[in-house]
């Protein structure tokens, strides 16, 4: 039996436009197994960004909507949570670090200890921990 941690099948993310609907994820289909690393390579306006926040449900509603498809994670459909169920899952399980680098990230810390932070606020652990857990 494969040890799968994430799936997307066919997923559609649509954005309804004065000019007209865009489709920004038109049927994109993966699955990540436990302990697999996938990166989403592609020009700028392909839809990873859209994909990685459709998978995490940060799509806003309007102009943006996930018309269609599946996204399971252990075993859960993600479209069928409520928001309170999602908050819970997002920085617990799944996390993002979004692409305005002056934003995101901070150059006087390391990496190790922003991506800690995430875990010592959702999963309740010390700094040591914590720390551990991320590197």
């Amino acid at each position: 039996m494969e040890d799968l941690l994430l799936q997307v099948k066919d997923l559609k993310t649509y954005f309804y436009t004065d000019d007209g609907v865009v489709k920004a994820v038109d049927g994109v289909d993966f699955k990540i197994k436990k302990g697999e690393t996938l990166g989403m390579v592609g020009e700028s306006g392909c839809g990873k960004s859209v994909t990685a926040l459709s998978v995490l449900r940060l799509i806003q509603e309007p102009p943006g909507k996930i018309v269609s498809g599946e996204i399971w994670f252990k075993g859960e459909e993600l479209l069928r949570k409520i928001p309170e169920e999602m908050r819970k899952i997002r920085g617990n399980d799944i996390s993002m670090i979004f692409q305005e680098p002056m934003t995101s990230l901070n150059p006087v810390y390391t990496i190790g200890e922003q991506i800690s932070e995430a875990i010592i606020l959702h999963q309740k652990l010390d700094k040591e921990k914590a720390l551990k857990k991320t590197v």
